[in-house]
């Protein structure tokens, strides 16, 4: 059974920093890709950044390019989003999403419980 499960949300301001991680189980996670989608309150669901299976390859949405970095460490099974000069527009479910194959771009089809991240001040 695959199971993605996230931590490290909660409550920043504007400016700070969250580093969100995704323990993942169940999976070779070394053989696919990985990435972070989110969705904020009222609003559909918003591809954020995925990186490849070996970790040499990363993309990031235009709203966060500069601001987030996306890594993994195959050894651990875990994937990170370090967040940086968070916005207000930020404040979304966080969720960690393992992608059907090694490379990048592609379709995910898999998705953990989310967590929270909320920018205010």
């Amino acid at each position: 059974e695959v199971q993605l499960v996230e931590s490290g949300g909660g409550l920043v301001q504007p400016g700070g920093s969250l580093r969100l991680s995704c323990a993942a189980s169940g999976i070779t996670f070394n053989n696919y890709a990985m990435g972070w989608v989110r969705q904020a309150p009222g609003k559909g669901g918003e591809w954020v950044s995925n990186i490849n299976c070996g970790g040499s390859s990363t993309r990031y949405a235009d709203s966060v390019k500069g601001r987030f970095t996306i890594s993994r460490d195959n050894a651990k099974n875990t994937l990170y989003l370090q967040m940086n000069n968070l916005k207000l527009e930020d404040t979304a479910l966080y969720y960690c999403v393992k992608y059907v194959f090694c490379g990048i771009p592609g379709s995910w089809n898999y998705r953990g419980q989310g967590t929270q991240v909320t920018v205010s001040s």
